[in-house]
């Protein structure tokens, strides 16, 4: 039977990835809302999607079809709208009898966590993440790499993730750090949570230079030492992507080795679909780890001084 699907924040950037994993799982999206009513591309997808610009209509009609008969109402959620209202919009779908599936990060603080799980226990629906470096092919490979060695030694890490952003950005809520939590939070927490899938909890976190284009920091884990930078700046691209006209750049370095993983996201939000839809996906627990991360960062003082723990980058501004 097709699942039926309701999307909010439905002309945002993310959301035709979620629009084409629902069309590839073989499932229905019946329903859009956002106030902006730049949404063409639902056509690509349907012509008999309802949409809304006001969440009080979208509300009641979402209400109407959960009190039609069994099966008519909403079973699925995917929610890419700004991140201080995914909590808001969790609750929403929980509250109409649907699961819900939220980009990251699945709220802004830790304490938000407890309220929306309180309300999954209480309706017996479920809240799943999308974690979608958790399924990509090569970050599943050096899962399964560094589970097959035994090292004594902490693993040595240097994560760089650099994607190009203009001033639209920066006046847009994503510029906002109550509204966005800041890049570590908007740009860099799937990074943090497949770091910590893969290496383990998170013992010390220090933060080396913050502003509002880049952040940098040391992070050790039960199993790696992780120095991190992240940047919405086309300058800290490496000159040969620069020539080449590319704007993004995600690299980790394992003990020396280079995982160069720029490539391979095409798909990625349909393979979290179709886990989700099979009986897995990620829930509350999942992503509290890098929740509870993010929310450290955001509120740290920034460390004095270049050391070995900062990353290589950190010398061009600290």
């Amino acid at each position: 039977m097709k699942k039926k699907f309701a999307l909010i924040g439905s002309a945002g950037y993310v959301a035709p990835k979620h629009m084409r994993a629902i069309k590839a799982t073989g499932n229905e999206l019946i329903a859009a809302l956002d106030k902006s009513d730049s949404v063409g591309i639902l056509d690509s997808y349907s012509y008999d999607i309802s949409f809304f610009t006001e969440f009080e209509r979208f509300d009641r009609h979402a209400e109407k079809l959960r009190r039609q008969r069994e099966n008519e109402g909403i079973h699925f959620v995917s929610i890419c709208s700004p991140n201080y209202l995914h909590d808001a919009h969790i609750r929403f779908a929980l509250r109409i009898g649907a699961d819900a599936i939220c980009e990251k990060p699945l709220v802004l603080n830790p304490w938000n966590l407890d309220a929306i799980q309180a309300l999954e226990e209480e309706t017996g629906q479920k809240v799943f993440n999308i974690l979608q470096l958790r399924v990509h092919p090569a970050i599943l490979n050096l899962k399964k790499k560094i589970e097959s060695q035994n090292s004594d030694s902490k693993h040595k890490i240097d994560l760089t993730y650099i994607t190009s952003r203009g001033k639209w950005y920066f006046t847009s809520w994503k510029g906002d750090l109550s509204k966005s939590g800041g890049i570590a939070t908007n740009i860099g927490i799937h990074f943090f949570d497949m770091l910590i899938w893969i290496f383990g909890r998170v013992i010390f976190q220090e933060v080396h230079f913050a502003s509002a284009r880049k952040m940098t920091g040391f992070i050790e884990l039960e199993n790696a030492e992780v120095r991190w930078f992240l940047s919405l700046d086309p300058g800290d691209l490496p000159e040969a992507l620069k020539e080449n006209k590319q704007s993004t750049y995600r690299s980790i370095n394992v003990d020396g080795d280079e995982i160069e993983f720029s490539g391979g996201f095409t798909d990625l939000h349909t393979m979290v679909y179709e886990d989700i839809l099979s009986g897995g996906g990620y829930g509350i627990e999942d992503a509290r780890p890098s929740i509870e991360l993010v929310s450290c960062i955001r509120n740290t003082a920034i460390a004095q001084g270049i050391s070995s723990r900062s990353h290589p980058f950190a010398n061009k501004f600290t």
